[in-house]
């Protein structure tokens, strides 16, 4: 106490206080990720109007249509630029892109999603949920606090559970799948390949890394919430299964000859996502 008199007695009198007096500020920590998630690669061609145009295991996908194109989540901050000089490979120019659609508000996801809304002109589409989150740049996450932040970015239109977002005759319908964030959504839609109709479904993640399950203040239910994305995920319309973290649904994007050399189901995510979930929630029970 008598150290806090004296240093404000120094400054009130205009005395200089030593250097040594004070704590220095904190330290700016920057959000550090696997490299993989990092390591750009060529457009991979998924379907006949689909390619994957992110990094090696992160996945953006754009969508062609007659219309222009879509987006469907962007990875790091710092893919940007490669999105757009990818985009450029596959002929499509920033004003092409007409709608940005995208998972969850992380910043390994949504991180170039401000700009490029607004190099692009394009409209980004979210839920009440993750729009709030989107908005304040990943600030006050439930989980993460401040620790993952990415350039904040305004929504241009909300869609309810089961709504269908439309662009050059593709429909791209929304599923709410909450657990891993609040607004976590999952898209599904019909493309072709090899002259078959295929249903593309690209799911969110559900997983719940380092979260507090039970009795969790913040998100009560969250548990429940869980349970009913498995739920959801499981009756999709599925016959190719995408996710935003490549890895999850048996994606490598750097073998462009066999970029899925683990074709994953729609079930089988669900499946595998419950069990880590219901062994998380034991180890979690086990501690004193």
């Amino acid at each position: 106490m008598w150290m806090t008199m004296l240093v404000a007695t120094a400054i009130s009198a205009g005395t200089r206080v030593p250097a040594c007096a004070a704590q220095p500020l904190l330290q700016l920590e920057a959000y550090t990720v696997d490299p993989e998630w990092l390591t750009p690669v060529p457009p991979v061609r998924i379907s006949d109007h689909v390619w994957q145009i992110g990094t090696r295991s992160l996945t953006a996908l754009l969508v062609k249509t007659d219309d222009g194109a879509v987006l469907i989540d962007g990875g790091m901050q710092q893919s940007a630029r490669l999105l757009l000089d990818n985009m450029a490979r596959l002929g499509v120019r920033p004003q092409d892109l007409r709608l940005i659609l995208h998972s969850h508000a992380h910043a390994d996801h949504a991180g170039p999603l401000a700009e490029l809304r607004r190099l692009t002109g394009a409209r980004l589409v979210s839920n009440a949920e993750s729009a709030v989150l989107l908005q304040r740049g990943g600030s006050d996450d439930l989980h993460f606090g401040d620790s993952i932040l990415f350039p904040p970015v305004a929504v241009d239109r909300l869609v309810q559970d089961g709504e269908t977002v439309q662009l050059g005759g593709i429909d791209f319908t929304v599923h709410f799948t909450p657990g891993h964030t609040p607004g976590s959504m999952s898209w599904t839609w019909t493309d072709t390949h090899q002259g078959q109709a295929l249903r593309m479904a690209y799911v969110d993640s559900l997983s719940a890394p380092g979260y507090r399950l039970q009795h969790n203040p913040r998100v009560p239910k969250l548990l429940s919430a869980y349970r009913a994305s498995f739920a959801t995920v499981r009756a999709l319309p599925c016959d190719l299964l995408l996710t935003p973290h490549a890895d999850n649904s048996g994606w490598d994007y750097a073998d462009a000859a066999h970029p899925q050399p683990r074709p994953t189901s729609c079930v089988a995510y669900a499946d595998a996502a419950e069990r880590a979930l219901q062994a998380q929630l034991r180890a979690e029970q086990a501690k004193p």
